[in-house]
C-alpha cells in the first residue's frame, strides 16, 4: 500500500509546485509520471473540459505512459447530439453522476458503453471517472484507467478520488484562464487581447502601428434587412464575413474591429510582405464571395457585393472609451483615409481602391490602374487614387474582384 507520506508529496505539488505552470497539458503529462513513481499503475488519463469557443465546444486532453506531451482533440458543438457522446460515460458524468467505474478484463464486461470495448482491446483493464466541479456549477471531467492485471485495487481508487479535489482546484484557474483569452480574442482578436491580458486597460493606454489597412463594407445592407427575414439576414451577413475575414487571418492580417456589415483589418508592415499578402487576401475573397453567391442563385437570395478600402500608414492602436466603458481600438487619419476610399468605390464603380503610399509599397505599379486625384472629405489635398489593373484582371482571372 503507498505511504501517505509519497502521497502528500503528489498532493504537495500539485498545489504549490505547479503556480509556474501555465498549460494543463503539461500538469497532465507530469501528474501521470508522478503517479506511476509512487506505484499507483495509471496507464491513461484524460482532462475533458469546456472552453466557449466560437468554433469548438471543448477539448479533451490524453496522456498515456510513455507520452512526453499530451494528446489535445478539440471537439464541436455538434458532438452534444452524436451517440459518441450520448453513449459514454462522459455523458453520464455531466449529468450528474458522482463516478463511474468499470472493470475491463474478464468476460463480464458491461457494453454499457462502446469506449470500454476499446480500452479493452488498447490493453486496458481498469477505468474509473470523476466529475472536476468548478465554481458557478460548471462541471468538466477527469478519467484514469490502468493496464494492471486485476485493475485498480480499492486503496488506488480511493486515494485517486481524494486527489480530484485538488485536481479540480488546480485545473479551474487555467481553465478559466483559457476562457478569458478565448473570449478575448474571439470579441477583439489576438493582438488586442494579448494587449489585454498583459495590463494594458487604462483608458488612453495603447501604441501605434505601422500597417497596410482594409476597410470593407457590404453593399445595400439596409434594403436586404429590409426585405428578409432577420434569420436569413444574419446567415447572409455571417457568410459574407466569412467569406472576407477567412483569408486576410489566412494571410497573416487581423480584423481589429466589426462595424455592422464592415470590417477594420490590419496587415502590420513589420513584415515586409504585408502589402502582397493584403492583396492575396483580396483576390482569395473574391473567389469565396464568387462561391457564396453561387449559393445565393440556388437559394434564390440577393447576390451579395462590397467595397474595398485600402490605406497605408500609423494607426493609434489603444483603449478608448467612458471611465468605465472601454473599447480597444483603431484611430487616426490612415483609418479615415482607408474608410474614405472604401465609400469612394461607389462612386467610381470599382470595388477596391488603394491609395498611391499603399501601390508604392506593393510593387511597380504593373499591377494598378491610376484613377486619377480625388477630393476625400476631410483631407486637404486630393489623394492620387488606384483600382486593380482591368487588363491584368483579364488575364489573371483570380484578381477580378468585380464580384466584390
Amino acid at each position: 500500500m503507498l505511504c501517505e507520506s509519497r502521497w502528500d508529496k503528489i498532493t504537495d505539488w500539485l498545489i504549490n509546485e505547479t503556480r509556474t505552470e501555465r498549460y494543463i497539458d503539461d500538469i497532465l503529462v507530469q501528474l501521470g509520471e508522478k503517479l506511476r513513481k509512487v506505484d499507483i499503475p495509471v496507464a491513461r488519463i484524460t482532462l475533458h473540459f469546456w472552453t466557449n469557443h466560437p468554433q469548438w465546444l471543448g477539448a479533451r486532453l490524453m496522456w498515456k505512459a510513455g507520452m512526453s506531451e499530451a494528446e489535445i482533440e478539440r471537439f464541436g458543438y455538434e458532438t452534444q447530439n452524436t451517440p459518441q457522446f450520448l453513449q459514454s460515460p462522459a455523458f453520464e458524468i455531466l449529468n450528474g453522476s458522482p463516478i463511474v467505474r468499470q472493470r475491463l478484463a474478464g468476460d463480464d464486461l458491461e457494453d454499457k458503453y462502446p469506449l470500454y470495448a476499446e480500452l479493452r482491446a488498447e490493453g486496458y483493464s481498469d477505468y474509473v471517472a470523476w466529475p472536476l466541479d468548478h465554481t458557478l456549477g460548471k462541471r468538466h471531467l477527469v478519467t484514469f484507467a490502468t493496464d494492471a492485471d486485476g485493475g485498480f485495487d480499492e486503496g488506488w481508487i480511493r486515494l485517486l478520488g481524494r486527489l480530484v479535489p485538488v485536481l479540480a482546484l488546480v485545473t479551474e484557474i487555467r481553465i478559466k484562464n483559457i476562457l478569458a483569452r478565448t473570449l478575448l480574442e474571439t470579441y477583439v482578436g489576438p493582438h488586442a487581447s494579448e494587449k489585454i491580458l498583459s495590463g494594458v486597460t487604462r483608458r488612453g493606454s495603447g501604441a501605434t502601428l505601422r500597417a497596410a489597412i482594409m476597410i470593407c463594407d457590404l453593399r445595400d445592407f439596409t434594403e436586404i434587412s429590409n426585405l428578409w427575414p432577420r434569420d436569413d439576414v444574419i446567415e447572409m451577413l455571417n457568410g459574407y464575413f466569412d467569406a472576407v475575414s477567412g483569408p486576410i487571418e489566412e494571410n497573416g492580417g487581423e480584423i481589429l474591429k466589426f462595424m455592422g456589415d464592415g470590417l477594420l483589418a490590419v496587415f502590420p508592415l513589420s513584415d515586409q510582405t504585408a502589402p502582397h499578402r493584403l492583396l492575396k487576401a483580396v483576390a482569395e475573397a473574391k473567389l469565396n464571395m464568387a462561391a457564396l453567391n453561387e449559393t445565393h442563385r440556388h437559394k434564390n437570395r440577393p447576390l451579395l457585393r462590397c467595397g474595398m478600402g485600402v490605406h497605408v500608414g500609423d494607426i493609434m492602436y489603444g483603449n478608448i472609451g467612458s471611465k468605465t466603458r472601454l473599447d480597444f481600438t483603431a484611430i487616426g487619419p490612415a483609418v479615415n483615409v482607408a474608410g474614405r476610399l472604401e465609400a469612394l468605390t461607389k462612386a467610381v464603380g470599382r470595388p477596391v481602391l488603394m491609395s498611391e503610399a499603399f501601390v508604392k509599397l506593393s510593387g511597380d505599379g504593373a499591377e494598378f490602374d491610376n484613377l486619377g486625384n480625388y477630393e476625400l472629405k476631410g483631407l486637404n489635398e486630393p489623394v492620387a487614387v488606384y483600382a486593380l489593373s482591368e487588363e491584368l484582371s483579364r488575364q489573371r482571372p483570380e484578381l477580378l474582384v468585380a464580384g466584390l
